[in-house]
């Protein structure tokens, strides 16, 4: 049946290849369950709902690409987008996470449409190749990033706008956190060096021991005015009924409080980061894989798209941000997961997760920094492929717009807006406009309008 149904012979692959391929995916984004919910509550909402909503709505997307894409590529909250929903719809543009929810229900669905026609598809393959590249290392330094930030050894300074914090001020709290977040790090690249497997989770649990020990030993003194709270977990059964606390709430909010007109413009805003960071994280999926044919398309797109866009409708319902295909999909690839068995071996794992909510959830983030910025090399990675020669600056110079844009301005859609714009422009000014396809056109204008009227 498992060969009729994922034709592993014909991928060269078996059983027990998937599986633990599959494991191994698991594994090296389990982080997710750990950081989905700490950047989520930044916006107000349950830790534990978030967990159990990450969890859900990983195990229906993951499912959907193994049976309908037959592709090794694992689903769940998108490192990101959940910073966007958070930290931007919420923080900067003030909206209520409910309104922000809904907004990303709203762009799911018009995504299920979309990836119903060629849409998407169309899209994805006209953005040039090396500006995809692009796309995946921008990611990957705003994710970095995100971690600096998490571990606080990044803070604001009214001077420099951002500058390295002083480990000896607030020794005891802030201090030995960031510290920790270091020695994490270090644990976490040695560990991916001696390639051994789950080495991200492994330096997760590894750096949250460590701080255990320094609590123990009075390093780390806990300050609840503060927010540096005790870093042992109460061990206790996951309480379901927490779901309850996000699930549907994305329809019980009044509108009339925000205003239609308002509302439409955060499922704009949603509408483009999610298009452009989910075609950017695939991007970045695909091209660590290996997975991209000549041409830098991918086979079997359409219906990958297609799950995407349902992972995300339902993930919006279940109380989470927008589900995505994970650059981590790439370490199951490398184990040797050729099929969708290894996605489905993934997604029944999250399902499972959904048992150790509390554990999850107690992980703090100076923990799940290192886990972000070393998923920020691996997306790095795809800079090498980029030729920054001089024969090639009308391709080079927009991918490294979009890559400094992507963290500079806190935004992966501001990235890729910038990246399409700045290509056109070059080109056509170049001579070289006959290789610009005339969606890239039609992207370029669209994205200028949205900085006239959004």
């Amino acid at each position: 049946m498992l060969e009729n149904l994922f034709k592993l012979k014909e991928n060269h692959t078996s059983v027990k290849t998937e599986v633990i391929a599959g494991i191994t995916t698991f594994m090296t984004m389990a982080y997710i369950l750990a950081v989905n919910p700490s950047v989520l509550s930044a916006a107000g909402m349950d830790p534990t709902a978030v967990l159990l909503a990450t969890c859900i709505a990983s195990f229906i997307g993951t499912i959907c690409m193994g049976l309908t894409a037959n592709l090794p590529f694992v689903l769940s909250a998108g490192m990101g987008l959940n910073a966007y929903l958070a930290y931007t719809v919420v923080g900067v543009m003030g909206y209520h996470w409910q309104v922000a929810l809904l907004a990303v229900f709203v762009e799911g669905i018009i995504f299920i449409v979309l990836s119903l026609t060629n849409v998407r598809e169309a899209i994805f393959d006209a953005i040039p190749l090396n500006l995809k590249k692009g796309v995946s290392v921008g990611i990957g330094i705003f994710i970095a990033f995100i971690g600096l930030q998490n571990a606080k050894l990044v803070i604001g300074n009214k001077s420099t706008l951002v500058s390295i914090t002083n480990f000896t001020k607030d020794f005891h709290t802030a201090g030995i956190c960031s510290l920790l977040a270091v020695i994490g790090l270090l644990i976490t690249v040695i560990l991916y060096i001696k390639k051994v497997p789950g080495s991200i989770l492994i330096g997760i649990l590894a750096t949250w021991v460590i701080g255990m020990l320094c609590q123990i030993t009075g390093i780390y003194v806990p300050d609840f005015k503060t927010g540096y709270y005790s870093l042992f977990p109460t061990f206790a059964m996951t309480d379901f009924s927490k779901l309850g606390e996000t699930f549907g709430k994305c329809f019980q909010y009044d509108l009339g409080k925000v205003g239609i007109f308002n509302f439409i413009a955060v499922v704009l805003s949603f509408l483009f980061v999610d298009l452009f960071d989910t075609l950017g994280t695939l991007v970045g999926v695909s091209t660590k894989a290996g997975m991209l044919d000549e041409e830098g398309k991918l086979p079997g797109i359409k219906p990958a798209l297609m799950a995407d866009a349902v992972a995300t409708t339902a993930g919006a319902v279940l109380g989470t941000s927008t589900v995505t295909t994970f650059v981590e999909s790439s370490s199951g690839v490398a184990a040797g997961g050729r099929t969708g068995l290894t996605a489905v071996v993934s997604g029944f794992l999250f399902l499972i997760s959904t048992l150790f909510a509390p554990l999850f959830t107690a992980i703090p983030s100076f923990a799940t920094a290192p886990a972000l910025i070393m998923v920020g090399f691996l997306m790095f990675g795809a800079i090498s492929d980029i030729k920054f020669t001089d024969d090639n600056m009308t391709e080079a110079v927009p991918a490294y717009l979009c890559i400094i844009a992507m963290p500079l301005f806190y935004s992966i859609s501001e990235g890729i807006s910038i990246g399409i714009i700045s290509y056109v422009i070059l080109n056509v000014v170049c001579g070289k406009a006959k290789k610009i396809t005339p969606l890239m056109y039609v992207l370029a204008v669209l994205f200028i309008l949205k900085y006239a009227v959004l």
